[in-house]
């Protein structure tokens, strides 16, 4: 019930007004029966804009850490997220990732729509990351097919680390549906989940137009924390030391 009051009376109205989304392709979601909606994942409006704008109910596996998020704040965030209808999601290890394609199967076995970022996260610099192969094995034991979709201009609009979004309008673009029934009873196939992961991502990428990077997006933010603090340290040089550049340096004894 609350899902349909955020929908058309609370949020729903307000981010048509703020986004002005404009929706292409919108004919390829089908009317009835379960499918996977994969998209990419640039901005956390996307969580709310595709709903807005989808005439079905749409459930995502959100991140976990929406829903335990500490203080009231936290608690806000949480209950939000369940009156919702999103799934709590544990990233972390292989184990979590399975607990996830079991929710996920739960949710097309009900014959609904499942949204799923491919990426595992939010991309950091606005580019299209690897796809992790959780999608592919939902959509070949669900037998069901998959929608790419491409948002676009949410990056621009809501950045990671920024609360208040910019005015501006952005797209959300549906492709054709892709069918991977060729594949199924392989879904435990290592190379055949690379493949249908891999064709996914091309899709969202031609709809999108991103620069697409063949490393994981956690792997990437991960290493770019490491090279900014090695930089960092760096930059101190040996016993404190800072650089030129008007740095300081370390004071030099009185002879």
């Amino acid at each position: 019930m609350f899902y349909y009051v955020l929908k058309y009376v609370l949020l729903g109205p307000l981010l048509r007004l703020l986004f002005r989304p404009r929706i292409e392709g919108l004919e390829h979601v089908p009317a009835s029966g379960a499918a996977i909606i994969a998209g990419n994942h640039l901005s956390f409006s996307d969580h709310f804009l595709m709903p807005a704008i989808l005439k079905r109910r749409i459930t995502f596996l959100a991140k976990a850490e929406y829903f335990t998020g500490p203080g009231i704040k936290g608690r806000l965030t949480a209950a939000f997220f369940r009156s919702a209808g999103q799934i709590p999601v544990d990233r972390s290890g292989k184990e979590a990732g399975q607990a996830a394609i079991r929710e996920g199967l739960g949710v097309l076995g009900k014959g609904e729509l499942l949204g799923i970022y491919p990426e595992g996260t939010r991309s950091h610099d606005g580019r299209l990351y690897k796809g992790k192969v959780g999608v592919a094995a939902m959509a070949l034991k669900a037998r069901v097919p998959v929608i790419p979709c491409a948002m676009i201009g949410t990056f621009e609009a809501q950045p990671p680390g920024q609360v208040v979004p910019n005015l501006r309008r952005v797209t959300i673009r549906f492709g054709e549906p892709l069918d991977f029934s060729r594949y199924i009873g392989m879904e435990d196939e290592k190379a055949i989940l690379r493949a249908v992961t891999d064709e996914i991502m091309y899709a969202i990428l031609g709809l999108s137009g991103q620069e697409y990077v063949d490393k994981y997006a956690a792997v990437v933010k991960a290493e770019e924390a490491q090279e900014a603090e090695k930089a960092k340290q760096d930059a101190k040089g040996p016993e404190g030391r800072k650089g030129p550049e008007g740095r300081k340096f370390p004071r030099m004894p009185l002879s």
